[in-house]
């Protein structure tokens, strides 16, 4: 018998325990996990047995093609094996709506507990099968497509559900979700794009809304989040509140982390705060609406990460010097430098009288790069002391390629941050490698 060579390279996969060999195709794309069938007669039928399946179509595969394999997958797979997760990306080309309804049907009856479905360019619904699960907790929903949407969820288990659609209209929009604690809203309509009413979410904690218009009562105030009484942390991302009504009102009595985010000209100019039990607030974006701050004696973290309209336009620096006013039991405060550069636009500013953040403990400043309106505000201003042309056009090149401001933090604005408490430990993070990341929960 001739002895295997010392170099041999042995086959330590398939020495594997099965129920370790269906973890690690699990990891796999479906197509990649049903491939491995070629190695030996032990590999055959593993796939088949596998608890996560994942379809992710490839751009340059034909969706006919891929829609056939996931059908043969489906009807190949062991019916006596229940399914752990599903996930199914159809990015590119046009999905058949029966297509997406069998995977959804398929998952529920094989008792599911975590589903992903993102779908672009489809003319299907949200399939309604979904709501006929009892075993299903994580589900992700992503359509875009052409039409009226209606969406309707019934689901008693489900304590996670992240919802993306784009569509025309949206006809109807319900949830009934008892055990929801997180939950994810995102709606890009060509119109009628309302904050729904119908939502049964008595154990709602976390909650993201997206492009959505809330409704406004007689009094022109909306106030959308009162009835969600577990509610702990909201981010508020583009959105707006019915046209006519002036002011947003956030009244929670439980809310502990609130971030809101502006990007756009909204139709209201103030956010009203009843929100006695915050103890983290952020805001990122457009400083167009002041803010009615109520009782905030609990909140201690403050992010701001201020912006100007492009070409200088709109926003009002006094509102973040009035924001700083509220901040008297902060301990944590932290800003970029194109917010210490908005808040450096106000005559004076260093010479203001400043009572709070008296009980500040640490001060961060991320480094950023300025962002295009505050830069074409600072410029404009600096432009209008300058008699030459020539030097108009050296400032004008040095704005545009990021040359100015110089230094990216005002002189003097950090020590003015600081004259209520002296030592404070201020961190400055240089930002200007990084890129955005989309703010989420």
């Amino acid at each position: 018998m001739i002895p295997p060579a010392k170099n041999a390279k042995k086959d330590m996969i398939s020495d594997l325990p099965d129920c370790v060999i269906l973890l690690i195709l699990s990891l796999l794309n479906s197509e990649e996990a049903v491939r491995t069938c070629i190695l030996s007669l032990r590999w055959k039928d593993l796939w088949k047995r596998l608890p996560l399946l994942k379809f992710h179509k490839p751009k340059d595969l034909n969706s006919t093609i891929f829609a056939n394999f996931v059908s043969n997958v489906l009807s190949l797979r062991d019916s006596s094996i229940s399914l752990h997760a599903l996930d199914f990306k159809h990015k590119f080309g046009v999905l058949e709506p029966h297509i997406l309804d069998k995977i959804a049907d398929y998952a529920i009856s094989h008792n599911v507990q975590r589903l992903r479905l993102s779908v672009i360019r489809c003319t299907a619904q949200i399939p309604t099968s979904l709501c006929s699960s009892q075993t299903l907790t994580h589900l992700k929903i992503s359509i875009w497509y052409d039409g009226v949407a209606q969406i309707s969820l019934s689901l008693p288990a489900l304590t996670y559900l992240k919802l993306c659609v784009s569509c025309e209209k949206v006809a109807q929009f319900s949830l009934d979700l008892p055990a929801l604690t997180y939950l994810r809203l995102s709606l890009r309509a060509c119109r009628e794009n309302l904050f729904p009413k119908s939502l049964y979410l008595p154990s709602l904690t976390t909650l993201q809304v997206e492009h959505f218009t809330f409704c406004a009562g007689d009094d022109g105030c909306a106030e959308p989040f009162s009835t969600f009484n577990k509610l702990k942390s909201l981010l508020i991302n583009h959105c707006d509140v019915e046209r006519g009504a002036r002011t947003l009102r956030i009244s929670n009595a439980m809310l502990v982390n609130l971030t809101i985010c502006i990007d756009s000209y909204d139709n209201y100019d103030k956010i009203d705060l009843c929100t006695p039990s915050l103890c983290a607030f952020a805001f990122h974006g457009f400083i167009i609406q002041n803010i009615s701050w109520g009782n905030i004696s609990s909140l201690k973290d403050v992010t701001i990460d201020a912006q100007l309209f492009p070409y200088g336009e709109g926003g009002n620096p006094l509102f973040i010097f009035n924001w700083l006013l509220e901040f008297a039991n902060i301990t944590s405060l932290t800003v970029t430098a194109s917010t210490l550069q908005i808040l450096n636009l106000i005559p004076g500013v260093l010479n203001f009288n400043n009572p709070s953040l008296g009980k500040l403990k640490s001060l961060k400043v991320n480094v950023d790069e300025i962002q295009n309106g505050v830069r074409l505000k600072l410029c404009k201003d600096k432009l209008q002391n300058v008699k030459s042309k020539r030097e108009a056009a050296r400032i004008e090149r040095a704005y545009a390629f990021g040359l100015e401001p110089s230094p990216a933090v005002p002189d003097g604005i950090v020590n003015f941050l600081l004259h209520n408490s002296p030592s404070a430990e201020v961190d400055f993070v240089d930002c200007t490698k990084k890129q955005r990341r989309w703010r989420h929960l």
